[in-house]
């Protein structure tokens, strides 16, 4: 079972929906290879309206340019296996941003998981 509590690290990666790894959206290939890593967990959230390096706005509010809107994709887990995971982001986003954070977990349960039982310390196994 996996325990995240306390100090780790988030890394968000800024992309476009079109980009794509060897035929296939890129965001599907960066929570593919998070999950193979067993890292935590990884969310993919798209945009409605932003830019990037490109200067070039993308907006879900006019139909020519709502083809290839911005995505995030949020992954955290320890700093150990964040930074462990980065060389995979660096071999896949060519175009991007790439950025780390510290934060706090605060809880981190899935599904079936007994809000009640605890580990001994004041805290929820995870």
């Amino acid at each position: 079972m996996t325990r995240l509590t306390g100090s780790a690290l988030r890394v968000t990666v800024f992309i476009g929906e079109n980009d794509t790894w060897h035929h296939k959206p890129l965001y599907t290939e960066i929570v593919h290879r998070a999950h193979r890593a067993g890292l935590a967990g990884a969310s993919v959230f798209r945009g409605i309206e932003g830019f990037g390096a490109s200067s070039l706005i993308h907006t879900s509010r006019l139909l020519s340019l709502s083809e290839d809107l911005p995505v995030a994709i949020v992954i955290v887990d320890t700093e150990e296996r964040v930074r462990a995971f980065l060389p995979e982001l660096d071999e896949l986003v060519s175009e991007g941003l790439v950025i780390l954070d510290d934060c706090e977990v605060i809880r981190y349960a899935g599904r079936g998981d007994d809000p009640g039982e605890s580990d001994g310390e004041g805290k929820n196994s995870l």
